[in-house]
């Protein structure tokens, strides 16, 4: 697949179903300088958490994971202020890590 960009979204591989929302949602953020969908496991289980989830900093942002109970996308987010994301993050999708 070749690499495209839609507005802050680098489109490198495809997205789990449901993601595309929460991507939109993320770019509006102010802090949000790009955002790099990556690669999608499967889960054997089939069980768990779904959603959105913070799951670390990175030098330029954070990983984040998007999961469906039966497959799980990471999402690289890159910031201009790490803080301000992670605080508008969590007052979004009100849950924690």
């Amino acid at each position: 697949m070749s690499k495209r960009r839609k507005d802050k979204v680098k489109m490198e591989h495809s997205l789990l179903e449901g993601l595309e929302k929460h991507l939109r949602i993320i770019s509006s953020f102010e802090s949000v300088k790009s955002i790099i969908p990556g690669r999608i496991s499967r889960q054997n289980r089939g069980r768990g958490s779904k959603g959105i989830f913070l799951k670390y900093r990175t030098s330029t942002g954070f990983k984040l994971l998007y999961k469906t109970g039966t497959s799980t996308q990471e999402v690289f987010v890159v910031c201009t202020d790490s803080e301000a994301f992670e605080r508008q993050f969590r007052e979004v999708y009100k849950y924690e890590v």
